[in-house]
């Protein structure tokens, strides 16, 4: 019992992040219809510039470590939502609904993004000052108090995108024009400014995520390439332009890493996950929560 409710634990600490990550891709797909493959880069960003900021914000005025990392984390989200809207407005807003076009854009943003931040911070692995320390102990499982935290701010974030999504005009916006462009057109949704909207939040959720794993992961520029592999794994098995799936998927996805990779290793809970995209593929090609296309 002890181990399982460890495990679980375990799922839930992990899982956070990566429904986080993962909700702010299918939202752009599900209100633009485009695959960002640059997504990663706005995660690898925020974990870039926490890291540098914690370090230079803790030398120069000597504050708690939770109050620098918080300014650290409006920083890189700053940064981040600043780079989403240039790409957006001088790439994507040309691409909407364009699979094709936009594959080729996002790629090509990816290689030229990656390389800003290879010549800006090199490639050197960079750590970031713990955001707090100590764990708890409690019915015979261990919790550290750091992914704790972490873990209770990207579920706090999902919760709150959720109820923006279900009960705020944009957000209903956001969901009328994800089923139905031509429809909500006739209802006076202006489709263009809902999707600047749409890839701010996709955007905001990538940096957080990444501004919030920083201080649990050695930082690099190619820090998101990983996750941004996960968050395709768990969108596929939720269902693209699903929100309720990328919740299940992101768990479900963490799950495997936890049971699997304590009973044997990592590589082989990769195996297992990409094995249980093939099999949704097969079974359920839209994903276990998806809408199948007509």
């Amino acid at each position: 019992m002890t181990l399982t409710l460890q495990l679980a634990a375990n799922t839930l600490l992990i899982g956070g992040v990566y429904v986080l990550f993962a909700m702010g891709l299918t939202l752009i797909f599900g209100v633009m219809k485009i695959i960002n493959f640059a997504h990663g880069v706005f995660f690898s960003t925020a974990a870039l510039v926490v890291s540098v900021m914690s370090h230079a914000v803790g030398r120069a005025y000597g504050l708690p470590s939770g109050a620098v990392f918080a300014v650290s984390l409006l920083v890189a989200v700053v940064t981040v939502l600043v780079l989403g809207g240039a790409m957006y407005w001088f790439g994507f807003q040309r691409f909407l609904r364009d699979l094709i076009g936009s594959f080729i854009l996002s790629v090509g943003m990816l290689l030229l993004l990656q390389g800003l931040l290879l010549t800006l911070f090199t490639g050197a692995t960079r750590t970031t000052p713990p955001l707090v320390e100590g764990a708890i102990h409690r019915f015979g499982i261990v919790l550290d108090l750091q992914r704790l935290v972490v873990c209770a701010a990207a579920l706090g974030a999902t919760a709150c995108l959720y109820a923006f999504l279900k009960q705020s005009k944009l957000g209903r916006a956001l969901r009328a024009v994800a089923e139905d462009q031509e429809a909500a057109a006739l209802q006076g949704i202006n489709y263009r400014n809902v999707s600047l909207l749409g890839f701010l939040i996709g955007s905001l959720l990538a940096g957080l995520a990444g501004g919030l794993i920083a201080p649990l992961t050695a930082v690099t520029p190619a820090v998101g390439d990983a996750y941004l592999v996960k968050a395709f794994i768990i969108i596929i098995v939720g269902g693209l332009g699903s929100i309720p799936g990328a919740i299940l998927g992101g768990f479900a996805v963490a799950a495997i890493e936890s049971i699997v990779g304590f009973f044997y290793d990592l590589s082989t809970a990769s195996i297992l996950m990409f094995a249980l995209v093939i099999a949704v593929l097969l079974v359920r090609p839209q994903g276990l929560l998806g809408h199948a296309s007509r």
